[in-house]
Parts: structure tokens; sequence; C-alpha cells
């Protein structure tokens, strides 16, 4: 509609579709984000669906509306928390100059962060409610996939050498993060000592190349008298 006035803008019914998926995508991260702080800090039980509302400045019916229960938006809330970690510990640990700084960034970050014991919390809020678990199964996968691709990227940029194929040492770092976390939320231990129990897990991940090392390629060149070929070493 090039050239439309704003008025017949807002007639269409088009325009009119993608403002209300907007908006519905808009309070869906507002009460998202009020959910997630409240039930860290209180916990599933002691938080209830008009203290969301009211933080996200919302109606009590809109939570039933987007999500149907308190706990499918506890799931859900969970979920998007540690792709969101996920996601923030990659960057960071792609700054690191090398493999060891590397993994330790990575540790650092996600098992500094509240996100991996609120998402062990929904985990183990499926096996009453296995109508949740899909939404969980999902972000491990997510977790995983995510995880393979950015070591991956790393380690051919970096011209590093996993020691492992990156698929398992991709799926390793999360199983041994979530069974720490659960294991730390028992025995009520320290973020800090939880990060170190993992990177003793974890061992070495990835060596880099020797110190000074040169990529040589070896080029043919044709010699001028008599159609020979000479290699030259071209160091780069």
């Amino acid at each position: 509609m090039k050239g439309a006035s704003r008025k017949d803008r807002l007639r269409d019914p088009r325009h009119s579709v993608r403002a209300t998926r907007t908006a519905g995508r808009q309070m869906r991260s507002r009460l998202l984000d009020a959910a997630s702080g409240l039930f860290k800090q209180q916990g599933l039980a002691a938080v209830s669906i008009a203290a969301i509302a009211a933080a996200a400045d919302a109606f009590p019916s809109q939570i039933t509306y987007y999500f149907r229960t308190k706990e499918a938006l506890f799931v859900e809330a969970a979920c998007r928390d540690v792709l969101y970690v996920a996601r923030a510990a990659e960057q960071h640990a792609g700054k690191q100059l090398s493999p060891s700084d590397y993994t330790r960034a990575l540790v650092d970050s996600v098992m500094g962060a509240d996100a991996v014991g609120f998402f062990v919390e929904a985990m183990t809020l499926t096996r009453r409610r296995q109508d949740l678990a899909p939404l969980v199964e999902r972000t491990v996968e997510r977790l995983h996939a995510e995880g393979l691709r950015a070591y991956a990227a790393e380690m051919a940029a970096r011209g590093w050498q996993s020691r492992l194929d990156p698929e398992t040492s991709a799926r390793r770092f999360w199983t041994i993060a979530i069974g720490i976390t659960l294991e730390g939320q028992a025995m009520g231990r320290a973020p800090e000592d939880l990060a170190a129990e993992m990177l003793r897990l974890l061992g070495p991940q990835a060596d880099a190349p020797p110190e000074g090392a040169r990529l040589r390629l070896l080029k043919t060149v044709n010699s001028p008298a008599g159609g020979s070929s000479d290699a030259k070493e071209k160091q780069l």
C-alpha cells in the first residue's frame, strides 16, 4: 500500500494482523520477564498469577490466555532464560585468546548465572507435568545444537584442535553443567565451587597450534627454459 495514508493502513486487515501479533509478542515477553524475576526470588509455589500480572502491568486473564497455567509459564520462562545465558556465554568466551581461557569463560558465565538452576527446576517439574516436557526437550536440543555451532566455529576460525569431536564436546558441556547444578542445588554449594568442579570434569577441551607456526603452501612454477617445474615454498 505504497503512498496510502495512515488511516488507510489502519483499515488494512493485514496491518491489523501484524499489529496484533506484535502486541502479542510484546505482552508475552513482559509476562516472561516478570515471571522469571519472581520465580527466581520466591519459587513456583509462592508466586501467584495475580502477582505476575501486577508485575507485568497486565491482567491475570492474559497469563492464562498466553500460557494456560502458571506451571507452563514457569517452564517457558526457565527455557528462555537458559538459552539467553548460553548465547551470552558464547559471546563472552569468543573474546578469549586461548582454549583454556575460552573454556573457563564459558563455565564461569554459565555457572555464575542462576538460569541453569531455574532450568533444572523446570526439568524436575515436567516429571509431574508431562505435557510440558516437549518444551524442555526442545530447549535441551537447542542448547546442544547452538553449542555445537559456536564451538565448531571457534575451532575453525582459530585453528584450534578439539580433543573430542565438536558434537561430543558440546553435549558434554551441557550435560555436565546440568548435572553439577542439580547436585549443587541439593547440597547448597556456591557458584564458584560448581564452576571449579565443572572445569575439573571437563578438563582441557582443545589445543592451540604451536607458537610461531606458519602455514606453508607448495607452489609449482614452470621453468622458462625447459618446461620443467620447480617446487617453491611460499610462507604466509
